[in-house]
């Protein structure tokens, strides 16, 4: 979804499908695992249908920018046949992560809340608030009431829709203020449906691609403006502090992509992965170098099934 734009983020995501194949194939030795990328924004090229576990990518620009055009209309079936596999389980049974803009996306899709301009840019390493309902959930329960992740956003969804939500079987997770008002009203974290999880931060986000951002002197001294020298300095600590931005990156995807793939291990027939270790520093800079584009979709496939796909 980042519309053919050159970032960190699709890196990093390459690098966590990548990590994920490879704990499939050691408990699964006959399943392969291939990885495809479809940029729907700017190529309009159709979102397959036929892959087991998506994810959905940030942008840049406005959640509305597409409203009416063929690529939105195709995502609204993605999500929607995902959610119907889910109710529906066994062995055809898929599941959607989206991230960011396509939170955004998500969150309008279904009328949940109000998708609307920030009065200024949201940026940098920033403190993620869990609800006492995300402090259950597997998505973020290794967390406690706080986890810290890259944010860069434009937009933000307020004014959640609690009775809405509930009506399809989903929970709040995670908000920019422990009590929803005081550091911002934004909602960044849901379970939205069976079968889709969504968050507004970036917990793609590794220590070299936010440092390659950070360290520009316009994106630095933009920061400065707009938080201070000393939360400056304070996020440049925080990326070093392996209990903070390295956890989100090395749990929060890692372990939706194989509490989903568990999710249909036992219908095929294959091998459930054991669960992650929460040892971050070994794989936190294990993909620290280039920038690259274009959004990836993720596919795996053994025996004629496909296993992930990023749009």
């Amino acid at each position: 979804m980042n519309n053919g734009h050159v970032n960190q983020a699709m890196r990093c995501l390459r690098g966590l499908a990548a990590g994920f194949f490879e704990r499939v194939q050691a408990h699964n030795p006959g399943v392969s695992c291939e990885i495809v990328e479809v940029s729907p924004r700017d190529t309009d090229t159709p979102i397959p249908t036929d892959c087991d576990l998506y994810l959905s990518s940030g942008g840049p620009g406005s959640p509305f920018d597409g409203e009416g055009e063929p690529w939105t209309r195709d995502f609204a079936r993605l999500v929607d046949g995902v959610v119907e596999s889910a109710i529906q389980g066994g062995v055809h049974r898929r599941a959607l992560f989206a991230i960011c803009y396509s939170f955004e996306l998500v969150v309008h899709h279904y009328r949940l809340a109000d998708v609307v301009p920030r009065a200024d840019r949201k940026f940098g390493v920033m403190p993620i608030y869990t609800t006492p309902a995300g402090q259950q959930h597997p998505l973020l329960s290794p967390f406690g009431d706080r986890l810290f992740a890259f944010e860069h956003r434009n937009w933000e969804a307020v004014n959640l829709d609690e009775r809405r939500l509930r009506s399809f079987g989903g929970q709040l997770l995670a908000r920019e203020s422990r009590d929803g008002i005081s550091k911002g009203r934004a909602i960044l974290g849901l379970q939205v449906a069976p079968g889709v999880e969504a968050v507004q931060f970036h917990p793609e986000a590794d220590r070299a691609g936010v440092m390659s951002w950070v360290a520009r002197p316009e994106q630095a001294a933009a920061f400065k403006a707009a938080y201070g020298e000393v939360t400056y300095l304070a996020m440049l600590r925080t990326l070093d502090d392996p209990r903070r931005l390295a956890r989100t990156y090395a749990l929060v995807i890692p372990g939706w992509l194989g509490r989903c793939f568990n999710e249909i291990a036992g219908p095929r027939g294959y091998a459930e992965l054991p669960p992650l270790e929460d040892d971050p520093c070994t794989r936190f800079n294990a993909h620290c170098s280039g920038e690259e584009s274009a959004a990836p979709s993720a596919r795996s496939t053994g025996s004629g099934d496909r296993v992930a796909r990023e749009i």
